[in-house]
């Protein structure tokens, strides 16, 4: 077991997938799991939730704050960055908020990492940081590029990379729950475009490919899980259908209202750009994108990547009743 004995700092350890890498963790005996954030609430929760565990403790703090992302690394051997600003409305509207949290923030976390001298940190980033339409996609690629800098540092620095996620099922921001909340409050939902494509995965596939990547990280690469496209559409017809079932509906009662895509949003989201895929290397369930090829001598007999853009645009969407099966396997109908 990779983190047996070890130090673990998890930041923005209370969100949905923090709180999964957290339960992970505590599977594999590490010495201790320290759970950065700035909610005490959802700190409060997630304590009752644990229930008393002597190696898990809670600390309460921003990563904007240098001082304090110091001494939460004090001692730690690996470090996970969930933190961040991740509403793409919130940050289209304040947009140097998410630049104080996921820059500033990430560059602290950077510089606290190498004064601690941590081993290994591993950074959550989105596939909207690829080619950025929006002031959070724009703030995730500079946060993804101030890993990939230090990550191809020296080599008494800390191992530094990043992974990109897709939509993560059930997560803040995801639209499932947003849409099961509108069938049983309003009798409708609130579609942008039903032919919009978005790249899906399941929490554990988010929290699997976050711990895999800090395992396997030899220093700036960008790791790239392949995961299913879905149609919003599909998404929210099995919805409907599915949660009128179990409110007693008529799912013929529950209205669409399409209201076009908001600020910031794209009909297509991207995981790698066609400039990436020239020095990516390609695994059976991932991408392992570096900035040159040869970087991870660790890949040394893994083939590379065919170029070409990685995009919910190009890619064939799963069927409706393959959405239907994964919707089911993860209890959300």
């Amino acid at each position: 077991m990779f983190f047996k004995d070890k130090n673990v700092l998890v930041i923005g350890g209370t969100g949905t997938i923090g709180r999964s890498i957290v339960k992970s963790l505590v599977k594999q005996s590490p010495n201790m799991i320290k759970i950065f954030s700035r909610d005490e609430y959802k700190q409060y929760h997630f304590q009752n939730e644990l229930g008393k565990l002597k190696n898990v403790k809670f600390l309460l703090g921003d990563i904007r704050n240098y001082q304090r992302v110091v001494e939460v690394m004090e001692n730690v051997d690996y470090v996970f960055h969930l933190a961040a600003m991740k509403h793409v409305t919130s940050c289209e509207f304040n947009p140097y908020e998410a630049v104080l949290t996921n820059v500033h923030g990430t560059h602290n976390i950077v510089k606290a990492a190498t004064a601690q001298g941590v081993k290994k940190v591993v950074f959550t980033s989105s596939d909207k940081a690829i080619n950025p339409a929006n002031s959070y996609g724009a703030t995730k690629l500079i946060a993804e590029r101030l890993m990939t800098s230090e990550g191809e540092g020296m080599s008494s620095s800390p191992v530094f990379a990043s992974v990109r996620f897709g939509n993560v099922m059930g997560s803040r921001g995801s639209v499932i729950p947003l849409f099961k909340k509108q069938i049983v409050e309003d009798r409708k939902i609130t579609v942008t475009d039903r032919t919009m494509t978005r790249f899906m995965m399941t929490l554990r596939q988010a929290t699997d490919l976050t711990m895999k990547a800090l395992e396997e990280a030899e220093g700036g690469e960008v790791f790239v899980l392949k995961m299913p496209v879905i149609l919003l559409g599909d998404l929210s017809d099995i919805l409907i259908e599915e949660i009128s079932k179990q409110q007693g509906l008529d799912p013929s009662s529950i209205r669409v209202e399409e209201i076009g895509v908001r600020p910031g949003e794209k009909m297509y989201e991207e995981l790698m750009t066609y400039e990436e895929s020239l020095t990516a290397l390609e695994l059976t369930d991932m991408y392992v994108i570096g900035r040159h090829s040869g970087l991870n001598s660790a890949y040394a007999q893994v083939r590379k990547a065919v170029p070409g853009t990685y995009s919910s645009s190009n890619e064939t969407p799963i069927k409706k009743q393959e959405l239907y099966q994964l919707l089911k396997g993860e209890a959300f109908i």
